[in-house]
């Protein structure tokens, strides 16, 4: 996809200058294997929990591992707000670290696998946000019962050609953008609670003349607690690309 002005670029992606958002509710169970691979890859990533105040005491847990282990941070929240509030939360965190260049997100029930962070990272040398797609060549799910897998498929065919984007996996949550992207996006004027944030702010980078990539990613069924997926958050994501045609049409 074309991009905005040529600008000079780093010599490469440097994994100690990009942090890992990742918003919590209830994942206890998965949250410390998470935690720990992130950790095992070459180069320092940096993590930074989001929690909505679990009640299964996956926030007290994560203070724990930030005591521990000073790669590793958490936020607080009130309650359960949504996924996107979650997201932009971490986002605002991560735009006060000025020495972060890279700001990753990604889920904490190993439905992303940690060890493609690195391929994320790498896309952004070419781009300035890289999607872990599920639907370009080479990407797959895994665990997903045929329904899912139609549904899913469906539904980004429908997002895309509502908003005319090329972009084939507008609703992965498995990104890393370039900082100056989160910077220039207007994080006040992002809506969406639920899995449509991904959705809003893809698009929202791509009417701002970004530049994205797709990386091809192994999608997985979470290995523990229940999804977050609701009737409302469908509902919403159905509604939501013809709001944002209007970015698309500026």
């Amino acid at each position: 996809m074309s991009g905005m002005p040529t600008r000079e670029r780093s010599p490469g992606p440097e994994p100690a200058r990009a942090l890992v958002v990742v918003p919590t509710y209830n994942e206890r169970e998965t949250l410390p294997g998470l935690v720990q691979a992130v950790l095992a890859l070459q180069g320092g990533w940096r993590l930074l929990i989001v929690d909505d105040n679990s009640p299964d005491g996956t926030g007290p847990l994560a203070d724990q591992m930030a005591a521990a282990e000073p790669r590793v941070s958490v936020l607080h929240r009130r309650g359960k707000q949504g996924l996107g509030p979650a997201y932009l939360a971490g986002f605002r965190e991560a735009l006060n670290r000025p020495e972060m260049e890279f700001v990753a997100q990604m889920d904490a029930d190993f439905s992303h696998d940690p060890r493609d962070l690195p391929r994320l990272l790498e896309g952004t040398a070419e781009a300035d946000l890289a999607i872990g797609s599920r639907y370009v060549p080479g990407g797959r799910t895994q665990g997903w019962g045929l329904r899912r897998r139609t549904l899913s498929r469906l539904g980004n065919l429908y997002v895309r050609m509502v908003l005319g984007v090329p972009v084939r996996d507008l609703t992965a949550g498995f990104r890393c953008w370039r900082r100056p992207v989160l910077e220039s996006i207007d994080l006040e004027a992002v809506t969406t609670r639920g899995y449509g944030f991904q959705i809003e702010m893809a698009c929202r980078t791509i009417a701002a003349g970004y530049r994205v990539v797709e990386v091809p990613i192994c999608f997985t069924e979470r290995r523990a607690g229940q999804s977050k997926m609701s009737g409302s958050i469908v509902a919403e994501a159905l509604v939501l690309p013809w709001k944002l045609r209007r970015l698309r049409a500026r």
